[in-house]
């Protein structure tokens, strides 16, 4: 797994790249980016299937700012990224969500 940060000089905004690989979506059909910055939206941000098996988003994000999310494997298995700045108990359940720090 993954996180790029490519912090624009432009505006304030970080052009963020999420990558779950092959391994850890375990043969899945879908993955979707979910997390603060799409009201955890199941649908909004769907991740993109590589043809090595890896799943691959980018999104734009304002920086300053900390971001909860996880990803969410063929509808019905959450994972989150272990390469994530931090975690934070979810406060639902006794799982935790990755923290993306812009």
């Amino acid at each position: 797994m993954s996180i790029k940060k490519q912090y624009l000089k432009s505006k304030p905004v970080c052009k963020v790249t999420l990558s779950l690989p092959k391994e850890a979506a375990n043969g899945a059909d879908s993955v979707a980016l979910v997390g603060e910055f799409n009201s955890w939206n199941e649908k909004a941000t769907p991740m993109k299937k590589l043809k090595d098996g890896t799943f691959k988003a980018t999104i734009d994000l304002p920086c300053g700012q900390e971001y909860q999310f996880r990803y969410l494997i063929d509808g019905n298995k959450w994972e989150n990224d272990w390469s994530a700045d931090k975690y934070i108990a979810n406060g639902i359940s006794m799982e935790e969500n990755s923290v993306m720090e812009l």
